[in-house]
C-alpha cells in the first residue's frame, strides 16, 4: 500500500501538467500519482500515458469522459490505494522540500498509536505578476508538529479558512463521509474542504509552504469575471454545503465554530458576487440563498447571518450594498485571491 495518493484532475492541461507532475515525482515510491484525464481534447491523454509508461510503479493514467473537476476528484478517490489522499490541480505544484517533510511526517505517524484524520500545510498564492507571494498559514490557530484535536484549536481570522490546497485527508475518511462531488460543476473544492472536515477528529499542522496555487489565467475558474458568469454553480455548491451540514457530528465547540466560520465565508462570497452583478435577479437570488439556509437550519442561519461576515454582506439599502462590495475589494487586494 502506498503512503499517499495524489489525484491530478486534468482537462486540456498539456501546457502546464508536466510541471505539476514533475513536482510530485519527488515523493518517489511512497506516492501514487493518479492522472485523471477528464475527456481532454488536446495532448493531455498522450502526456499522461507517457508518464505512466515511464513510471509504472508510481503513476497511473485514468481516462474518462468529461465529468468536470468534481467528477475527476471522485474518480481519484475511488481509485486511490494510499493511506492518505491529496488533490493537486494540474496548473499547480508542490514545493519539493515541503513535500518531503510532509511525507516524513505521514510516514512517522503511521508507526504511532494515534490515527491521523487530516494533515494541514500552508499554501501560497502564485499570482501572475505579483512581486510578493501571499502565504496562507495557520500558525496562530493550530498547534504545530503534533497530533491535536479541535478543542486545542483557536478561532481563524476573518476570511481565513482551510482550503482544499491545505489538506491531506485519510483516504478511508473520505469514503466514510460519503462525499460525492457534483459533476460538471466548478468550485467543488469548497465541498471537499467542508463535508469531510465534519468527520475529522485528529489533525496535525506542519508549518511548511507546500502547495503552490497558481492564479493568472484569464479563463481560470477563480477569475472574478468567470465566477460572475458561473453564479449558478457557485450557488449550487453553496446549497450542497448547507445540505451536508451534520451538527450531530460536531461534539467539540471549536469544531462547530470552525464549520460555521467556513460556511459563513462561502455565504459571504456568494452574497458579494451577487451584489457585484447588481441586477434585480441577482438580488433576489441573494435573498433566496439566505432563506434557503434559514429553512434548512434556523440555528445555523442565525449564527451565520449574525457573524461579522454575515453582517458585512447584509448591510441595508443601496449604500449598505456599496459598503459590502468595498469591503470585498479591500480583502481582494489584501489576499490577492482572484
Amino acid at each position: 500500500m502506498k503512503l499517499l495518493s495524489i489525484a491530478v484532475p486534468c482537462y486540456n492541461s498539456e501546457n502546464y501538467m508536466k510541471n505539476c507532475i514533475e513536482s510530485l515525482l519527488v515523493g518517489g515510491e511512497e506516492v501514487e500519482i493518479l492522472i485523471v484525464n477528464d475527456g481532454s481534447k488536446d495532448k493531455t491523454a498522450e502526456i499522461a500515458d507517457e508518464y505512466a509508461e515511464k513510471y509504472p510503479t508510481i503513476i497511473r493514467a485514468i481516462h474518462q469522459e468529461n465529468k468536470g473537476h468534481g467528477g475527476a476528484v471522485n474518480t481519484g478517490i475511488e481509485n486511490a490505494t494510499g493511506l492518505y489522499f491529496k488533490v493537486v490541480d494540474s496548473d499547480d505544484w508542490l514545493n519539493e522540500d515541503a513535500f518531503k517533510k510532509a511525507l516524513a511526517v505521514l510516514e512517522e505517524l503511521t508507526k504511532g498509536p494515534d490515527k491521523l484524520d487530516a494533515l494541514l500545510c500552508n499554501y501560497v498564492y502564485e499570482k501572475e505578476g505579483a512581486k510578493k507571494k501571499r502565504v496562507m498559514h495557520y500558525r496562530n490557530t493550530f498547534p504545530e508538529n503534533r497530533i491535536f484535536t479541535w478543542n486545542e484549536a483557536k478561532d481563524l481570522g476573518l476570511g481565513h479558512y482551510v482550503l482544499m490546497h491545505s489538506l491531506i485527508y485519510r483516504t478511508s475518511l473520505l469514503r466514510e463521509c460519503g462525499m460525492k462531488l457534483p459533476e460538471h460543476t466548478f468550485y467543488v473544492d469548497n465541498i471537499f474542504a467542508f463535508q469531510p472536515m465534519q468527520y475529522v477528529k485528529t489533525l496535525y499542522y506542519l508549518d511548511v509552504n507546500l502547495y503552490r496555487y497558481y492564479i493568472g489565467r484569464v479563463d481560470q475558474s477563480v477569475n472574478e469575471k468567470v465566477m460572475l458568469g458561473r453564479m449558478d454553480q457557485q450557488l449550487r455548491v453553496n446549497k450542497i454545503m448547507i445540505d451536508c451540514y451534520e451538527p450531530k457530528r460536531l461534539t467539540q465547540k471549536q469544531h462547530k465554530n470552525y464549520m460555521v466560520h467556513n460556511l459563513s465565508i462561502i455565504m459571504a462570497v456568494s452574497s458579494i458576487l451577487l451584489l457585484r452583478k447588481n441586477d434585480e435577479e441577482s438580488l433576489e437570488q441573494r435573498k433566496e440563498l439566505w432563506q434557503y439556509l434559514k429553512s434548512k437550519d434556523a440555528w445555523l442561519y442565525y449564527k451565520t447571518r449574525h457573524s461579522l461576515l454575515g453582517r458585512a454582506v447584509n448591510l441595508p439599502g443601496k449604500s449598505g450594498r456599496k459598503a459590502s462590495v468595498l469591503c470585498y475589494k479591500v480583502a481582494q487586494r489584501l489576499y490577492g485571491f482572484n
